[in-house]
């Protein structure tokens, strides 16, 4: 059995669709989806309807990402947050107005059951975006950081290079887990780019929002696959951009 992370997906489900052929996912593979389902593309409540489906059939954790949780905060109180908006939600907000009324209680319930990270048998960590206690995210005060934290990546991209964790100087809050895969920072926003390592940190948003790809990993052997770039898919659509 594979085990296999995919990146910010940002209502993209076209390019998800072609990276689950170009990957042959089979059920035998555990997929790890890394948050940010929607915001971005106008397909949002077809790319959950497609996770849900997913679920029925394959072997998935899904992971709580920053414009999961705006979106299911909108669907709960209708009030529209400006920021959240202008960074893809309008779309988001479109498609669900635009859709039958069973799919929004069927999609909150999804948003409920995200899981702020997933820890392998491994130890190999998955989340959104970060942590902040320097013992590790069993001991994280605030939950929003799982999908709002960008210093995570901001350290992990500091660290000389030449660090091994053994090392006294190697950041503590990174010495607990083998390794870690977070996406919420895209790599690129402007171009086809490659999942990046920095110390023992994965990053796997590249960019599928924007002008990028969609990624997958699988990460024992850190082979990957990607779509072709998310906004070929929607002619005439902005995404985040």
């Amino acid at each position: 059995m594979r085990t296999l992370v995919i990146g910010d997906i940002h209502s993209g489900v076209r390019a998800l669709e072609q990276l689950m052929i170009r990957a042959e996912v089979s059920q035998n593979d555990h997929l790890i989806f890394l948050g940010d389902y929607v915001d971005g593309w106008s397909t949002a409540v077809e790319t959950v309807n497609f996770l849900i489906d997913l679920k029925e059939n394959y072997h998935c954790t899904f992971i709580r990402g920053n414009h999961d949780e705006l979106c299911r905060e909108w669907m709960l109180t209708k009030k529209e947050n400006p920021q959240w908006l202008a960074h893809g939600g309008t779309a988001t907000r479109d498609s669900y107005l635009g859709s039958k009324r069973e799919n929004w209680e069927t999609h909150l319930a999804f948003y409920a059951e995200l899981e702020n990270y997933y820890l392998d048998k491994d130890n190999r960590l998955y989340l959104h975006a970060g942590y902040t206690n320097l013992k590790g995210v069993e001991y994280e005060y605030f939950d929003q950081l799982f999908y709002w934290d960008r210093t995570l990546w901001e350290l992990a991209q500091a660290i000389d290079p030449t660090l091994k964790k053994s090392d006294a100087d190697f950041p503590k809050r990174l010495t607990h887990y083998e390794e870690i895969f977070i996406g919420h920072t895209p790599i690129s926003k402007k171009e086809l780019v490659n999942p990046q390592n920095r110390a023992n940190v994965w990053n796997i948003d590249t960019g599928a929002a924007f002008m990028g790809a969609l990624t997958m990993m699988d990460v024992e052997t850190k082979e990957f696959w990607q779509s072709d770039p998310v906004h070929t898919f929607y002619p005439g659509e902005k995404g985040r951009n």
